[in-house]
């Protein structure tokens, strides 16, 4: 639990994942700080998205890039104020795994950092 707002995170983490799993943006950026951070899987090293705007654009993107993808949780564990989360992402006839490792401050998601085998 963290100490200063009596939220775990792995509720924020909870939260995030059901408005991404509806493709609901706006509700993804509330459960996110203004002063997010999402580094995507991008290759070969990933795209950092700073702010609000820029994390944003990220979902929209994805969610236009992918209208049947879905990720499926595998593993969710927390550690302090970090939570990480062991997936498999399927789209059409094909499948990715990798991990996402989430900051939370203040009972919101503050960063999502994605990794993925390949």
């Amino acid at each position: 639990m963290t100490a200063d707002t009596g939220h775990q995170p792995t509720d924020a983490v909870l939260r995030f994942q059901t408005a991404f799993d509806a493709r609901d943006i706006d509700g993804v950026m509330a459960a996110m700080t203004e002063d997010c951070v999402f580094d995507d899987t991008t290759p070969p090293d990933g795209v950092r998205h700073v702010g609000s705007g820029p994390v944003r654009t990220a979902w929209e993107r994805l969610f236009h890039a992918s209208p049947d993808g879905v990720f499926d949780t595998e593993e969710m564990v927390e550690a302090a104020d970090r939570v990480v989360v062991f997936w498999r992402y399927t789209w059409g006839d094909g499948h990715v795994r990798g991990i996402d490792v989430f900051t939370v401050r203040n009972g919101l998601v503050s960063e999502k950092r994605a990794y993925v085998k390949g």
